[in-house]
C-alpha cells in the first residue's frame, strides 16, 4: 500500500501524506510487535528492527525510491539469457557478456542508448575492459 501511495504521491496533498505515513508506521509497529517464536522468524523479527527506521524513508524523501529492484532489474535479462542458453561454453565468454551488460545497463541509466555506448567504449584508447 505504501508504494501505491507513492506513485501518487505528486497529486496528493503534504498532510495526506503524512496521514498515509503514520498509518503505515503504525501498522508497522504493529507487525514488529509480535513475537516469533521460530527461530528464523526471531532472526527475520531482529533484521526488521535494526531497519525499522528505514523502511518507509521514501515517503519522507521522494528522491529515495521505494524498492531497491533496479539492480535486481538489471541483472534480471542477463539470468533469463543464461537459464535459455544452458550457461556459456567458456569463461571468457560470460567475462565478456557480462562486461557488455553492465556497460549497456550503466548507459541505460545515463540515457545513452546501448549502440551509443558500444561504440564510444570500442572507439575508447580505455578498451581494458575488453581484455581483462
Amino acid at each position: 500500500r505504501a508504494i501505491a501511495v507513492n506513485r501518487r504521491r505528486q497529486t496528493l496533498a503534504a498532510s495526506t501524506l503524512e496521514q498515509y505515513g503514520s498509518r503505515f508506521r503504525g501498522s508497522l509497529w504493529d507487525i514488529l510487535n509480535l513475537k516469533p517464536q521460530s527461530p528464523e522468524g526471531q532472526q527475520f523479527f531482529r533484521h526488521y528492527l535494526t531497519i525499522e527506521k528505514h523502511l518507509l524513508l521514501f515517503l519522507d524523501n521522494e528522491t529515495v525510491p521505494p524498492t531497491n529492484h533496479s539492480s535486481e532489474q538489471a541483472l534480471r535479462w542477463s539470468v533469463v539469457f543464461r537459464k535459455v542458453t544452458h550457461g556459456f561454453c567458456s569463461d571468457w565468454g560470460a567475462e565478456l557478456f557480462a562486461q557488455v551488460r553492465s556497460l549497456v545497463n550503466t548507459a541505460r541509466r545515463q540515457s545513452i542508448s546501448a549502440f551509443q555506448a558500444i561504440s564510444h567504449a570500442l572507439a575508447s584508447h580505455q578498451s581494458d575492459w575488453l581484455l581483462s
